[in-house]
C-alpha cells in the first residue's frame, strides 16, 4: 500500500522559508511521478510543482524564482523548498503521486489534480504579514 507523509509546515513570517518534506512508502519513488498541491482557505486546490521521473521539474507561475522541487530517491522523499514567503501562499500543502506510466503525458495532469492518484494528509503553511 502506498502512503505519503508530508512534514515540515509551520507558520513563518512574510518572507521566510520552509522547506517541506514528503515521505512515500510502498513505492519506488524514483518510478514516480510527483506533485505539490496547496489549498487556500476558501479556494480550491491548485498544483504548485511537478517533478517528472527524470527529475525535470515544473512550476506555476507564482511559484517560479521562490519555489524548487526537488527528491531524494534513497530516501524516498520529495521536498519542497519554499523562499520569499508570502502571505497569498497559506494553505493546507499536499503531495500526489502517480506512476509516470498511467500518466498521460510528461506532467501528468499538472497543475491539475485528477492524474494523481496517491496523496498526503497534509501540512499547513501559513504566512504572516
Amino acid at each position: 500500500q502506498v502512503r505519503l507523509v508530508e512534514s515540515g509546515g509551520a507558520s513563518v513570517q512574510s518572507g521566510g522559508s520552509l522547506r517541506l518534506s514528503c515521505l512515500v512508502s510502498g513505492s519506488r519513488n524514483s518510478r514516480n511521478c510527483m506533485g505539490w498541491f496547496r489549498q487556500p482557505p476558501g479556494k480550491e486546490r491548485e498544483g504548485v510543482a511537478a517533478i517528472d521521473n527524470n527529475d525535470d521539474a515544473s512550476y506555476v507561475d507564482s511559484a517560479v524564482g521562490r519555489f524548487t522541487i526537488s527528491r531524494d530517491n534513497a530516501k524516498n522523499t520529495l521536498f519542497l523548498q519554499m523562499n520569499n514567503l508570502k502571505p497569498e501562499d497559506t494553505a493546507m500543502y499536499t503531495c500526489a503521486a502517480v506512476a509516470c506510466s498511467q500518466c498521460s503525458g510528461s506532467w501528468c495532469s499538472f497543475p491539475k489534480s485528477y492524474e494523481y492518484y496517491y496523496w498526503g494528509q497534509g501540512t499547513q503553511v501559513t504566512v504572516s504579514s
